[in-house]
């Protein structure tokens, strides 16, 4: 089976090619970062318009990549949410419509399932059960995952998600859109300890995250400091240790709720090199494994939602005519298979 898998959920555009047997064929990108660096965050109504130009277009260069036709083609995945009602719907109403003048099943894909799915891209996967740490954009969450569409959810973020924080955090410390990978690049010229920030929400039970108030504890470190590189960098520094802490906390903790040995690291935040140095580390201790995948996959892709779309169409089949986004999906309401 191949499958062409679309992506359209914020301010990427990804189409992808996934076959059942050969594996990934084509894997195609289009980032938007220039055109809402200006703004300091995503446009809604840019983001939709972008895709409208783009999808088309990529779909044709996935096409040409994997030396294929379209009439090679056996389904179509797309992301039908969560993310920017406008943007889905691009994606969704290309990949619906492309379907139906092929006649050819198609199947609507959860954005964050994609994620949690992506590690299986890589030549070692894991296998269920394990737990999941998603940091993607707007979400930070510890998934329990026993098998496709069997999640559940053990913690979440109450406030600011982790990606949130970098980037509103980066703000404040004057570095570009978009500020995550800025602020970790500056954070490597940090001071250890040279500051020292909370980890929120360790120092009580549970999964659940809090990242609004570390946002603000960097905010008032930097009103209350000299305005020099260094200082920037060793708030940086003192930030994202704080941040990785608190993940790597929280993942001892479900980990050792659950009773599970592997551990997934999905999401933008998961392509963070401390995160992963600092996993890696925990999984070791355990005797576990800790799996994420390479960091073009990390980010919001096509491939991910192909590879997602095979495995669902395989033991699923068919979605209806109809075209539904869901800009709020949470992944416990998808079907077990």
């Amino acid at each position: 089976m191949r499958v062409l898998g679309i992506e359209t959920s914020c301010d990427e555009t990804g189409v992808a090619i996934y076959d059942s047997t050969a594996g990934l064929l084509s894997n195609q990108l289009h980032s938007q970062i220039t055109t809402h660096a200006h703004y300091g965050g995503v446009v809604p109504e840019l983001a939709s318009r972008s895709h409208m130009q783009k999808t088309v277009l990529l779909i044709e260069a996935a096409l040409q990549e994997s030396q294929l036709r379209m009439q090679d083609i056996n389904a179509i995945a797309y992301t039908a949410g969560p993310g920017l009602v406008g943007s889905l719907l691009v994606g969704s109403c290309i990949g619906r419509s492309l379907a139906f003048s092929l006649n050819i099943p198609s199947v609507a894909i959860n954005h964050m399932e994609g994620h949690l799915l992506s590690p299986m891209l890589e030549d070692d996967p894991p296998n269920f059960p394990f737990v999941a740490l998603l940091v993607s954009g707007g979400h930070t969450q510890l998934i329990s995952a026993t098998g496709i569409g069997a999640y559940t959810l053990m913690g979440e973020s109450l406030d600011d998600a982790a990606g949130e924080a970098f980037d509103k955090t980066a703000k404040l410390l004057g570095l570009s859109y978009p500020g995550g990978p800025a602020l970790s690049a500056l954070a490597k010229k940090g001071l250890r300890e040279r500051f020292r920030f909370p980890r929120p929400m360790t120092d009580r039970p549970g999964f659940d995250f809090s990242f609004s108030g570390l946002k603000t504890f960097a905010a008032n470190t930097i009103y209350n400091n000299h305005n020099t590189l260094q200082i920037r960098a060793d708030i940086a520094r003192a930030f994202e240790d704080a941040v990785v802490d608190t993940l790597v906390i929280k993942c001892r903790r479900a980990l050792n709720y659950s009773g599970f040995k592997s551990l997934v690291l999905a999401g933008g935040v998961g392509s963070n090199c401390l995160l992963r140095r600092k996993l890696k580390d925990l999984m070791i201790q355990r005797d576990g494994k800790v799996f994420y995948a390479r960091p073009e996959f990390c980010t919001d892709n096509g491939a991910m939602i192909a590879y997602t779309g095979m495995m669902r169409l395989q033991l699923n089949g068919d979605n209806p005519l109809s075209i539904t986004v869901r800009p709020r999906w949470p992944l416990s309401e998808l079907n077990t298979l």
